[in-house]
């Protein structure tokens, strides 16, 4: 995990930035990162987890493993 912190934290650019993680990941990979930030976004107002997986189309196992992340994120944080 450093190494990939380290890596990505060489620049300070977001055109280079936004290059090293699309060498990095697969159009999938971007989509689920994408999917889980929306996913804690929509849980930090308020909205019921069903609702999120309909919104999003995602089942309501993911939108619940992201809720289970972000709040081992928030401990975590504090």
């Amino acid at each position: 995990m450093q190494q990939l912190i380290e890596f990505l934290s060489q620049v300070d650019d977001q055109s280079l930035l936004e290059k090293r993680l699309r060498a990095l990941l697969t159009p999938n990979e971007i989509n689920e990162m994408l999917h889980r930030l929306q996913i804690f976004s929509l849980l930090e107002q308020g909205v019921p987890q069903r609702d999120i997986a309909k919104q999003l189309g995602v089942g309501i196992a993911t939108v619940t493993r992201g809720s289970r992340a972000l709040k081992e994120l928030k401990k975590n944080e504090s």
